[in-house]
C-alpha cells in the first residue's frame, strides 16, 4: 500500500501540485485577478492536451466499433454454435480494421488518479485555519521559487473556490448554477458520444434483420437511459458536494472533451437537438 501511495504521489500528485502553483505564481505575478481559479482551468487544459492523442484514439475506436456492428452480426450468425471460432473471427476482424477493443479503457482509467491528485492539490491550497496545508504544499514543490508564503487567495468571479454549492443557504442560491452547468455539460458530451441514428427497420428486411435492428434499438435505449441521463445527474450531485475549485477542473475537462468529440465525430447523438435549436 505504501508503495502505491509513493507511486501515486511521484507520478500524479507532486507534478500536478507543482504545475498548479507554477501557473498560479505566473498569473498572480502578472496581476491577473482570480489567479488560482484560472490556474486550475489552465492546467486542466494542459492535462487534456497531453492525453489528447489517447482520447482521440478512444473516440475513433468507438466509431470503428459502431461501423463494424453489421460485420459482427454476420460473424455471430456464422459461428453461433462455436464461441471459440466466433472469438477468433472477431479478433481477426478487429485486427483487419485496426480496432483495439481495450483502447478506450486507458484514457478513462488515467483520469481517475489525475482527478484524485487535483482534488487533493486544490483542497491543500485552500485556507485551513493553520499552516498545515501550506507546509504540505511547500514540502513537495520542486523549487524554492515556487514556495508559498501565504495561502493563495481563493476568490474567483465573486466566489470562493473552497465553497461547496451545497452550502448555498450560507453563500447564496447562485451557487446552484454550478452543479446545473456541470450536469448540462456532461449531458451534452454523453449525448454526442451516441451514434446519430440507429438503422431503421424496412419492409424488405428479413425476420433476422428486423430482430437484430430491434435488439440494437433496445440496446441504444438502454445506453441512453444509463449514460445520457443517469450520468449527468450523478456528476451534478457530486458537483453539489465538492468545492467549486474541483468543478472548474471537471467543467473545463468536459468542454475540452466536447470540442474533441465534435472535431472527430461531429455532433453525434446531439445532431437532432442541435438542428431543432437552430430552427
Amino acid at each position: 500500500m505504501e508503495l502505491i501511495v509513493t507511486i501515486f504521489n511521484t507520478l500524479f500528485y507532486t507534478p500536478i501540485v507543482n504545475l498548479l502553483i507554477f501557473a498560479f505564481k505566473v498569473l498572480e505575478g502578472a496581476g491577473v485577478p482570480g489567479a488560482l481559479g484560472l490556474a486550475i482551468a489552465l492546467i486542466t487544459i494542459i492535462i487534456r492536451l497531453l492525453i489528447w492523442p489517447m482520447t482521440a484514439s478512444q473516440v475513433k475506436s468507438t466509431q470503428k466499433m459502431a461501423a463494424l456492428k453489421p460485420h459482427l452480426d454476420e460473424l455471430k450468425k456464422k459461428h453461433k454454435e462455436d464461441k471459440q471460432a466466433f472469438a477468433a473471427a472477431q479478433m481477426a476482424l478487429f485486427k483487419e480494421h485496426g480496432v483495439n477493443p481495450a483502447g478506450g479503457c486507458l484514457p478513462a482509467l488515467l483520469q481517475i488518479p489525475i482527478f484524485i491528485a487535483l482534488y487533493q492539490a486544490i483542497l491543500n491550497v485552500f485556507p485551513t485555519g493553520d499552516q498545515g496545508g501550506l507546509e504540505k504544499i511547500n514540502s513537495v514543490l520542486y523549487n524554492n521559487w515556487l514556495h508559498l508564503t501565504s495561502i493563495p487567495d481563493p476568490n474567483f468571479l465573486g466566489f470562493s473556490l473552497a465553497w461547496k454549492p451545497s452550502d448555498f443557504g450560507s453563500y447564496g442560491p447562485l451557487l446552484l448554477l454550478i452543479p446545473v452547468m456541470t450536469a448540462l455539460l456532461t449531458f451534452i458530451q454523453s449525448k454526442m458520444m451516441l451514434p446519430n441514428k440507429v438503422p431503421s427497420i424496412r419492409k424488405n428486411d428479413t425476420p433476422q434483420e428486423k430482430k437484430e435492428k430491434e435488439s440494437m434499438e433496445d440496446a441504444m435505449a438502454s445506453i441512453q437511459g444509463q449514460m445520457v441521463y443517469l450520468m449527468p445527474v450523478m456528476v451534478g450531485y457530486f458537483a453539489l458536494q465538492f468545492p467549486i475549485g474541483l468543478a472548474i477542473y471537471w467543467n473545463t475537462f468536459t468542454i475540452m472533451g466536447i470540442i474533441q468529440q465534435y472535431m472527430i465525430a461531429g455532433w453525434g447523438g446531439m445532431a437532432g437537438l442541435v438542428k431543432k435549436l437552430r430552427g
